[in-house]
């Protein structure tokens, strides 16, 4: 069988985003290492692109016609995970492999260990590089597919991520969505402090694209943003996605720390009785 995408039920997506969540801190917690605030931060907007808007069949993963999805914030990798295991690419039971020897989870997406990953990420501000070479690459193959490139906000202060945005536009890639994931913090604390980004929004419509400034964890804004980019036509699309780190978990929202910090036991508890 093939993945269907889902009737556009708002309660549905929420409720699917909150099951992320929860997944998400449990493979954590177990692996006792990991990226926690902008996991959770982007939860809302991966269930909306893997259980509503994208193309793609979990049984078969290199389906020609597919959307691609490029995770180029690659420490999101738990995110990633989770919504590949729910939407039907592998068992959930693997998700407790999270960064094992030999598990097929490392720290970071691989595309040779895990089918479902497009391209193996990490080192940030590559990602949209490679998402302008797929959308390319679809137009000359006369392909409807479109691309959806994911980013965050701290990885936006990197050059290579406005050479690709002004290629973009340059080359009118209409068929390439991309999401920048603006929760104001990193590893090193506030972005506004390491290098400020904003104004984020008038950035990008000043290199070509046409942006769609909304509340990231409103799934309702985030599908209509989808479903609008999606009929545009002449330039590349960029959600920018108004979040909170940490998002779903009140002693891990809005903390710096929990950038790179995987939950303890006793933490996980209290995450999975605000989350139930």
């Amino acid at each position: 069988m093939s993945f269907m995408k889902q009737s556009r039920d708002i309660a549905f997506l929420e409720e699917q985003a909150r099951q992320v969540r929860i997944e998400i801190l449990k493979m954590l917690t177990i692996s006792g290492s990991g990226h926690t605030g902008g996991s959770l931060s982007a939860a809302d907007i991966a269930t909306a692109l893997f259980f509503y808007k994208m193309n793609h069949r979990p049984d078969n993963p290199k389906w020609i016609d597919r959307d691609r999805f490029v995770l180029s914030k690659g420490h999101a990798a738990p995110l990633l995970y989770t919504v590949l295991a729910l939407s039907g690419y592998f068992e959930t039971s693997m998700l407790s492999t999270l960064r094992k020897v030999g598990s097929k989870l490392q720290g970071h997406p691989s595309s040779k260990l895990l089918q479902g990953v497009e391209v193996s990420t990490g080192s940030l501000g590559q990602g949209l590089s490679i998402s302008n070479g797929m959308a390319l690459g679809l137009r000359l193959d006369n392909r409807t597919s479109r691309v959806y490139c994911l980013m965050g906000d701290g990885e936006t202060q990197e050059g290579q991520i406005w050479e690709a945005a002004m290629s973009a536009s340059h080359y009118f890639l209409d068929n390439l969505c991309a999401v920048v994931d603006v929760n104001g913090l990193q590893i090193d604390g506030r972005c506004c402090d390491v290098m400020k980004v904003e104004p984020v929004a008038d950035k990008w419509k000043a290199f070509g694209w046409h942006v769609y400034d909304i509340d990231g964890h409103d799934m309702k804004a985030i599908v209509d943003a989808l479903d609008d980019a999606e009929k545009l036509k002449g330039k590349p699309s960029v959600l920018i996605a108004r979040t909170i780190k940490g998002k779903g978990v009140s002693i891990f929202e809005g903390k710096a720390e929990y950038h790179g910090l995987a939950p303890t036991a006793e933490e996980l508890e209290k995450a999975l009785k605000e989350l139930s």
